[in-house]
């Protein structure tokens, strides 16, 4: 859906084209004439911009920005004014009322388009983190609920979030992307749920039926998530982040640029914690020696261009912080060897846990 915008401008010629240059590109447009039809046109539908000359009869623009903010209990809104107006006084004023900034008259389309698109990104990133936050709470509750089943994982899932964030940054996703992977990688397990505690803590081989049930957490906690809707995008990471470059993963075999992005990049760090983590099927293994690993997968079972971008951050000592986030919960035992266990990995795969 396009942004809704109310313009407020008192010169006929202006308000017209303002509202055609908004308009051609896609944006809902509604014009008032001054800041008492702005007002009322707020009342009936309150925007995700309000752009406004400051000099105006019939209620000015800073006058008109004091009752749109009164009248919606205090919150901050994305306020644009444009004004010959512009000095430092005025600047002062706007901003002390939530206006994010002056667009000083003349102007032309480019700059008008510019000025719209930045202060839209700008709400948009803030809203999305605050909304972010309130729904991390909750999916971080979650994810530990479902960590504290497995005696074995400890502090995984937070560690596997911060070694995304470090990749996907690396690889300069946005905002809204990285928002998506704070909630993919909290519940890449999160199908773990429907797994019995003594499948899930089971020290000795899995039996093939038990790796039949084992694989399914990546369709079961899919499933779950994408039945709400701000945990939908995250789908990916927990339905792919088993299937392997070469098409031997599960749950679907993709193989290559098949697996959505991530999937792979998911892939990458939740083998690397789990090479260099204690479990009851593996010995913890040094970084460097988990990123040796993780070079002889690639183009097997690892995006290699993920891997190499990996091993980047690890040699600049980026993931050094996360390394040292220890297990600390019940059943951690570092000293105990993946060989007198006698599990390892899915039956004759040869591949990384």
């Amino acid at each position: 859906m396009s942004a809704h915008i109310l313009i407020v401008e008192d010169d006929p010629s202006l308000l017209e084209g303002m509202s055609l240059i908004l308009h051609e590109v896609g944006y809902s447009i509604q014009t008032a004439r001054n800041g008492r039809e702005g007002l009322e046109a707020f009342r009936q539908q309150i925007p995700d911009l309000v752009i406004s000359d400051v000099m105006m009869d019939e209620m000015d623009g800073f006058h008109m920005l004091d009752e749109m903010r009164r009248e919606s209990g205090g919150l901050p809104m994305p306020f644009l004014f444009v004004s010959a107006r512009s000095s430092r006084a005025d600047l002062d004023l706007a901003r002390q009322k939530g206006a994010d900034d002056f667009l000083p008259k003349p102007f032309g389309a480019a700059e008008l388009l510019d000025a719209v698109q930045a202060r839209l990104e700008r709400w948009r990133v803030v809203h999305l983190s605050g909304t972010r936050e309130a729904h991390l709470q909750t999916v971080t509750l979650l994810a530990n609920a479902v960590e504290a089943r497995d005696l074995y994982t400890g502090r995984h899932v937070e560690r596997v979030r911060r070694y995304a964030t470090a990749l996907a940054r690396e690889l300069s996703w946005d905002e809204e992307a990285l928002a998506i992977l704070d909630f993919g990688s909290l519940l890449h397990d999160l199908g773990k749920i429907s797994i019995p505690d003594a499948l899930l803590n089971k020290a000795g081989p899995l039996s093939k039926e038990e790796w039949d049930l084992m694989r399914r957490h990546t369709e079961i906690g899919a499933n779950l998530i994408a039945k709400v809707e701000h945990l939908r995008p995250a789908v990916p990471y927990v339905l792919f982040h088993h299937e392997h470059w070469d098409g031997s993963g599960y749950p679907k075999g993709l193989s290559g640029s098949e697996i959505p992005i991530e999937g792979r990049l998911m892939a990458v760090v939740d083998a690397f914690d789990a090479l260099t983590t204690f479990r009851p099927y593996s010995t913890a293994r040094t970084p460097e020696e988990a990123i040796q690993r993780l070079r002889e997968g690639a183009d097997r079972q690892f995006d290699p261009v993920l891997v190499e971008t990996f091993q980047g951050i690890f040699e600049r000592g980026e993931l050094s912080p996360i390394l040292e986030m220890t297990d600390e919960g019940p059943g951690f035992d570092p000293g105990q060897s993946a060989r007198q266990q006698g599990r390892q990995g899915t039956p004759g795969s040869g591949k990384v846990p």
